[in-house]
């Protein structure tokens, strides 16, 4: 599968963090960027406490916390600093990289494919 179709970006926060609440505009901004070279990639922002049975066993525990896969593969997990260039990279960069470092955590994996049977 590539990138294109592959690419999965997403934004886990709380409603009530006044950090993810200021960065929705960023991410919305990079979604806009992203998707103008790969218009398939898929951007879903996620409320943790609203979605906590979907994303379960997963633990976040900083704002905003990011994961991104392509295919069924999870490339990144943990907390970025909250700016716009952060994410850009992040996501180009496991775009872009086909030989990227896979993470072998089973509840990511699992994370992902419930994460694709919901988008």
């Amino acid at each position: 599968m590539n990138a294109d179709t592959g690419l999965l970006v997403v934004c886990l926060c709380a409603e009530w963090c006044h950090v993810c609440c200021d960065y929705q505009s960023s991410f919305a901004q990079v979604k806009a960027a992203i998707q103008a070279d790969h218009p398939q990639a898929q951007f879903v922002w996620i409320d943790i406490e609203d979605e906590a049975d979907l994303l379960y066993p997963l633990d976040v525990d900083d704002f905003p916390t990011l994961l991104i896969a392509v295919a069924d593969a999870p490339r990144f997990f943990g907390p970025i600093t909250p700016q716009p260039q952060t994410l850009e990279r992040l996501v180009r960069s496991a775009a872009g990289d086909a030989s990227a470092k896979v993470l072998a955590d089973p509840v990511l994996h699992a994370a992902v494919a419930r994460l694709r049977g919901r988008v």
